[in-house]
C-alpha cells in the first residue's frame, strides 16, 4: 500500500510539475560546485547538452526554438553559481528575473548533435546585468544561435555595482557592445511606445 502511495505521488508530481527542469538545475550547479573551480566575473562559463528526441519541433529534425529558451536557464544557473553573483544578490535577501532577452538563430542545431551553452558578463546598470550567451555545436565548433539576456534584480536597495565590488574589488564596468547598446535603444523606444498606449 505505502509502494503504491509513493508511486501515485511521484506520478501526480510529475503531473503537475516540470520535474525534469528542477532535476537538471540542481545537477548542473552541483556538478560545477563538485567539479569545477569558482570563476571571476568576466569569465565564460560553460554547460553542455545533446538535441534529443525530446527537444525536437515538430518535423523532429532540429531543437525547438523554445529549448533555446529553456537551456539558457541552466546556463545562467551555471554562471551565477560560479562567478559567486547568486550569493551576493541572495546574501541581501534579494533575487533575480529575466527581464529581456533577445535571440539570433544563425542556423538549427539537428537531432543528436552536441552542444555547449557559454555564458559571460559584458555589462551591468543599476539594477541589471547583461549577459551574452552562446550555443556552440561541438561537432563543427559553429556558433548556431546567439543570445543577449538582461537580468532584473529584485528586493535590494542598493545598485549592483556594490554587489560587483563586493565580489572582485576594483571591477570596472565595461562599456556597452554595439549590439548591445542598439538593444538598449530597441527595448527603450518599445518602453515609450507602451507608455503612450495607455
Amino acid at each position: 500500500m505505502l509502494c503504491s502511495c509513493c508511486v501515485a505521488m511521484i506520478a501526480i508530481l510529475y503531473f503537475l510539475f516540470d520535474v525534469n527542469y528542477f532535476v537538471r538545475i540542481i545537477l548542473t550547479v552541483l556538478w560545477g560546485r563538485l567539479f569545477e573551480k569558482k570563476k571571476k566575473l568576466f569569465d565564460t562559463t560553460t554547460i553542455y547538452g545533446i538535441c534529443t528526441t525530446q527537444d525536437v519541433d515538430l518535423v523532429l529534425k532540429h531543437m525547438n526554438n523554445a529549448r533555446y529558451l529553456r537551456e539558457l536557464d541552466f546556463a545562467r544557473f551555471h554562471y551565477y553559481d560560479r562567478s559567486g553573483i547568486y550569493g551576493g544578490v541572495a546574501k541581501r535577501g534579494g533575487g533575480a528575473v529575466q527581464g529581456a532577452s533577445t535571440i539570433r538563430y544563425r542556423r538549427a542545431i539537428p537531432i543528436f548533435t552536441p552542444y555547449k551553452v557559454t555564458t559571460k558578463l559584458i555589462y551591468w546598470e543599476d539594477k541589471h546585468f547583461y549577459i551574452e550567451q552562446q550555443f556552440i555545436s561541438l561537432t563543427d565548433n559553429f556558433i548556431r544561435a546567439v543570445v543577449l539576456s538582461r537580468q532584473t534584480v529584485t528586493g535590494l536597495k542598493i545598485p549592483v555595482e556594490e554587489i560587483i565590488t563586493e565580489i572582485e574589488p576594483g571591477t570596472r564596468r565595461p562599456e556597452p557592445t554595439k549590439d548591445l547598446q542598439l538593444w538598449l535603444e530597441s527595448m527603450e523606444e518599445s518602453s515609450k511606445s507602451l507608455k503612450k498606449q495607455k
